[in-house]
């Protein structure tokens, strides 16, 4: 059975394979006109460009169009005339007006126009009103349709204009087929051929625009990485000052105890001096590790701010024309100092980010100290009337959100930022006063 089945399997690939480009002739269609056609390279340069290269191509076949359709009408008078057939001047003049217009639609309809033409062709070459077998201004016209169907068509609809087409010449006139087969297969090898290079031309600058995108997408990453690890060598430097103060005391702390009770036992007191140096040790580990840190030019010698300079950045803010209002719950002198220079950072940040994108705006500060926990929080309003969004980073400011997660973050806590209906913005941060171990 299966033996049977395989001639009939194969016989029927063959008539698909003969079928569909015949059967896509007569109901496919071609590739819509590309949006933006730009002129070509040797003409981009010249004075024509200001002018939409699709209208100048539209204009060049309506001229075609009138003058096929004129000559045609003028020719078939004539010839009709000369060999004493009595045709009427309408019918004359629809079949040279049916000729002409397909080099009308080409652009927008190319499918459609060589359908007309076809038609058209056939039927005048049926009449014999010519000494030859087709009009000339048609096979001028069908050079141009076919070409054009060639470049904007599937390979199988080409296939199949060019089978139709040339079937039909070998109906009208079997004796000059041959020839004027001729006239179909070159413009249509030819529009196929420039679709093909098209097509690759388009392949190649849609990878070329991928690969622009990774890399692009790459070097944003890249930055990204790059702002985190300097925001983060950022908080190191900053944080130096705080560690280097607590090992200085417990440095001093245990030089200084054992003058203030005579009576230390020796142990206690070897254990004391052993504390001392060991956290001197510490201290110039620090310096060499702020070394490693440092930046081009220079560690920061500024004693780092803490929320005891709350008030001196809140006045700033206000100076820069924002309007500010604070709310302060807890005894923030409690904080510790690296959660108080964290916390100072994210509200200095914050602000910068106000001044920059909402100018003029109100702005409510809160910040809240309770149950071991440090909230801060920042909402602005829309900017002022009459008020222009800043390109330039008010100075002092980090790296932005990067800046201010880094600093939750090592804290083990957290900050979001985000829209406010009102049109503002939002940035709330919840810093631990205890990092858990």
């Amino acid at each position: 059975m299966d033996s049977d089945d395989a001639p009939k399997q194969g016989l029927a690939q063959t008539l698909g394979l003969v079928l569909r480009p015949l059967v896509s002739g007569l109901v496919g269609s071609a590739e819509p006109l590309p949006a933006d056609r730009p002129w070509p390279p040797r003409l981009r340069d010249t004075r024509l460009r200001r002018i939409p290269f699709p209208v100048v191509m539209q204009v060049i076949d309506l001229l075609i169009a009138v003058a096929i359709g004129f000559g045609t009408y003028s020719l078939l008078v004539h010839e009709t005339a000369e060999n004493g057939l009595w045709v009427s001047h309408g019918e004359l003049g629809i079949a040279a007006f049916l000729l002409a217009l397909p080099m009308a639609l080409r652009e927008r309809h190319p499918v459609a126009a060589w359908r007309v033409l076809y038609a058209a062709m056939f039927y005048t070459g049926m009449q014999h009103w010519l000494d030859v077998p087709f009009p000339p201004g048609g096979s001028v016209a069908g050079v141009f349709v076919l070409y054009t169907v060639a470049v904007r068509s599937p390979l199988s609809l080409t296939v199949g204009a060019g089978l139709w087409s040339v079937l039909g010449v070998l109906v009208v006139d079997r004796r000059t087929g041959a020839g004027a087969a001729v006239f179909v297969v070159v413009p249509l090898l030819v529009g196929a051929f420039v679709r093909l290079r098209q097509k690759t031309r388009d392949e190649l600058a849609e990878r070329e625009r991928a690969a622009a995108r990774e890399l692009a997408e790459q070097e944003k990453r890249h930055r990204e990485a790059e702002a985190v690890l300097k925001e983060r060598q950022r908080i190191a430097r900053e944080l130096h000052d705080v560690v280097a103060h607590h090992m200085s005391m417990i440095a001093i702390q245990a030089e200084a105890a054992p003058y203030t009770v005579p009576e230390v036992p020796d142990k206690i007191r070897q254990d004391l001096k052993e504390i001392r140096a060991t956290a001197l040790d510490a201290l110039t580990e620090m310096r060499r590790i702020l070394g490693v840190l440092r930046s081009e030019d220079g560690a920061e010698t500024a004693p780092q701010p803490g929320l005891d300079r709350l008030d001196a950045l809140v006045w700033a803010a206000r100076g820069a024309g924002l309007t500010v209002n604070t709310s302060v719950t807890g005894d923030l002198s409690a904080v510790p100092q690296g959660v108080a220079l964290s916390a100072y950072r994210i509200l200095q940040e914050a602000l910068s980010n106000v001044m920059r994108h909402a100018p003029g705006a109100v702005v409510d500060v809160e910040l809240i100290q309770r149950e071991g926990i440090l909230l801060l929080s920042v909402i602005n309003g829309p900017p002022a009337k009459g008020q222009r969004a800043s390109s330039l980073s008010p100075p002092g400011e980090g790296h932005g959100l990067v800046g201010m997660r880094e600093r939750a973050a090592m804290l083990g806590g957290g900050v979001t930022a985000k829209p406010t209906p009102e049109g503002g913005f939002a940035v709330t941060a919840t810093l631990p006063l205890r990092s858990a171990a």
